[in-house]
């Protein structure tokens, strides 16, 4: 999402970003002559990285560069630039810290090895996932895969803006089952729990199978139109009126996430919510899915290979930290990250102890039907007090029981583990959704905490769909600079296709589809994007290049331990995920959870073989115009040698007719002084 004031660029900037038409225009990552020549004289004798990295010829080969793509030269588009250096950060981690954050993160944390999932994560992250993202903050490059998990955020944020409307009700609608023709309690509900019964049956009015198929949801329908109509009229409006939204949009959540962090701290049950959480499970460190799982989570959570950051860093000045930017988005992702497990667990913890509470009552009622019907002997009846504490009076009371009696008792009893409860309720992705509408019935004025939740819900998906489109549209406005001229069109174009698509995702069946394309078909493009990527800048630019462009232009020295990361180590995870994915896909049977009315309760099922088929489809589609492109290059240079030879020469010529220009003005002086010698 970029947010910029035209009003306020400054007049240095101008003078980099605007140049005459008939002067030769060159990038900042293809031409360290003329980022050196900017650096002022004391400056650059404290610092000139370019005399030890290239030769006067290396030089003349960049001046070239820009050119031998291109039949003619255009000046640049004068951008714009940022209002402040926080509303630029607050676009960039408004985009990386979305719902996929929040969504998947706690789910995958239970099932995947607790603190031992943390570890890999944050491991993950310092390696690789913020390597990446000051990669693509510094290089400007233009992604064209901007598309990829657009349709299904879209519908997280239309079943979020569903229950924000749902949340101006009391009681609220998902707190009680509702009642069915013969006034009883409907009897799919009475096997589960409203909030359950709600997001199944109410919210998605899921099939029990993904073959089951029927028209698109109309409530759903119309969240998905209300949500493109959002992003539609703030993109088309322009970035000055988005500018100011930010502050809101992704300040506002956080204060409401870190609100609803301290309620769910005080609830009875946290403690061992958060003591399972902490918990690592050494095993989950040795295993090839969870690193998987792990990695595909980090880079989904953080949005490299995506466009969006390249595309909301082309509108900050080049002499921007972005090094320090990098840091400060990963950091404030897995703070927000973090912060919603420790949240989810917290409420779990909770809604486990409610849970294993209620199976020691009904025991204890067990008990005294017993002993009503003289089964058991008076002694064995259970104490008074134990309704009000269960989890603490109910295992003293059975522990203290004669073993005679104690024998005579258990076979009647059911098993109340408080671990196998918190498994109970941590099950399925839709969990997060779930405690959040559990949660605010817990709060004094459900109403209310119901409106805030779900419109932090809301807003944290917006800005990150808002930033992903714009990393779209910008890349096709600075290579079809016509675009430029039909901006809302553009807009438009791009908005009414996507809410087409989304469509397809609010039938009764979307639920699985949605599961199919986030668990399986987003992370084999992205990582396959992001390993040509960083290939292309390390290996074919150049890391080693590249970290000087980037030195000479902050006017600092950085770090090369990051070209060792992209070089060799960032390359290889990526290939290691890539190929790890695409095995899985290929062996292993791809599953997904589905709802079983019969029992109301959730059940895996395999996906059908024309599902994993149309998954390859759609992989193949969204990686195909990179070798498409490539080749039409390629072909484009042997077919016309004679045209981009043309193309090459005329600007060194240019070039070196300047530098001639200048010898000659000098020349008629130093004649005289020699006839005079």
């Amino acid at each position: 999402m970029t947010t910029v004031n035209e009003d306020t660029e400054s007049q240095e900037e101008k003078s980099q970003l605007s140049v005459p038409s008939t002067s030769i225009s060159l990038t900042a990552t293809t031409s360290a002559y003329q980022l050196v020549s900017e650096i002022p004289t004391e400056e650059s004798q404290k610092f000139d990285l370019s005399a030890h990295v290239w030769s006067d010829e290396d030089n003349e080969d960049i001046l070239e560069t820009p050119n031998k793509y291109g039949p003619k030269y255009e000046a640049p588009h004068e951008r714009p630039i940022w209002a402040n250096k926080t509303e630029y950060l607050l676009a960039q981690v408004g985009f990386s810290v979305g719902l996929s954050t929040i969504w998947r993160f706690p789910y995958l944390c239970f099932h995947n090895g607790g603190g031992s999932f943390l570890i890999i994560y944050i491991l993950m992250m310092f390696l690789v996932g913020i390597p990446l993202l000051f990669l693509e903050m510094a290089a400007g490059q233009r992604m064209r895969q901007g598309s990829i998990g657009v349709s299904p955020g879209l519908v997280l944020m239309a079943w979020n803006l569903f229950y924000l409307v749902q949340s101006f009700q009391s009681p609220l609608p998902w707190l009680l089952c509702p009642l069915s023709k013969n006034s009883s309690i409907d009897s799919e509900c009475a096997r589960t729990s409203p909030t359950t019964y709600f997001w199944y049956r109410k919210v998605l009015k899921a099939t029990d199978e993904i073959e089951i198929d029927g028209k698109p949801v109309m409530h759903l329908s119309a969240s998905v139109l209300v949500i493109w109509l959002i992003i539609c009229i703030s993109m088309i409006k322009g970035p000055k009126s988005t500018g100011k939204m930010l502050y809101i949009s992704v300040l506002l959540p956080y204060i409401i996430l870190f609100s609803l962090l301290i309620r769910s701290l005080t609830m009875k049950g946290a403690y061992f919510g958060l003591k399972n959480l902490l918990a690592a499970k050494v095993p989950a460190l040795y295993s090839v899915e969870v690193w998987r799982r792990t990695g595909n989570q980090l880079f989904l959570s953080l949005g490299p290979g995506f466009g969006s950051f390249t595309a909301i860093s082309s509108y900050i000045p080049r002499s921007n930290n972005c090094v320090i930017d990098a840091y400060a988005v990963a950091f404030l992702n897995l703070l927000v990250s973090l912060t919603t497990t420790v949240f989810v667990f917290a409420v779990m913890g909770h809604l486990a102890t409610k849970n294993n509470e209620k199976c020691y009552l009904m025991n204890a009622e067990k008990v005294m039907d017993l002993v009503t019907a003289q089964v058991l002997p008076p002694e064995a009846h259970p104490p008074d007090s134990l309704y009000h504490d269960p989890s603490a009076i109910y295992p003293k009371w059975l522990n203290n029981l004669p073993e005679h009696i104690k024998s005579r008792i258990l076979p009647n009893l059911t098993d109340c583990d408080l671990s196998k409860e918190l498994n109970k309720v941590m099950i399925g992705p839709g969990v997060v959704i779930v405690t959040f509408s559990d949660i605010v019935s817990l709060f004094s004025g459900p109403t209310f905490w119901s409106i805030v939740t779900f419109l932090l819900l809301v807003n944290l998906g917006l800005s990150t769909v808002i930033g992903i489109i714009q990393g779209i549209i910008t890349p096709l406005q600075d290579t079809f600079s016509s675009l430029r001229e039909h901006s809302k069109l553009l807009t438009v174009g791009v908005c009414v296709p996507m809410f087409l698509g989304s469509l397809l995702f609010v039938r009764p069946s979307g639920s699985y589809y949605v599961n199919l394309l986030d668990d399986y078909w987003v992370s084999l493009p992205l990582f396959f994007i992001v390993i040509l990527e960083t290939i292309a800048m390390a290996w074919i630019y150049g890391a080693r290049r590249f970290l000087t462009d980037l030195s000479i232009m902050m006017g600092h020295p950085i770090s090369p331990i990051y070209r060792w990361l992209w070089c060799f180590l960032s390359p290889f995870v990526l290939l290691v995920l890539f190929l790890s994915t695409l095995i899985h896909l290929s062996v292993k049977e791809i599953t997904y959870l589905a709802w079983d009315s019969r029992i109301s309760h959730e059940v895996t099922r395999i996906y059908p073989s024309w599902a994993k088929a149309l998954l390859i489809f759609l992989v193949v589609i969204t990686v195909l115009p990179v070798p498409v492109y490539f080749f039409y290059t390629v072909i484009i240079r042997v077919a016309s040698p004679v045209s981009m030879s043309h193309n090459t020469v005329g600007p060194r010529l240019q070039v070196r007719q300047k530098r001639q220009k200048i010898i000659k003005m000098d020349k008629p002086k130093t004649e005289g002084k020699l006839s005079f010698l």
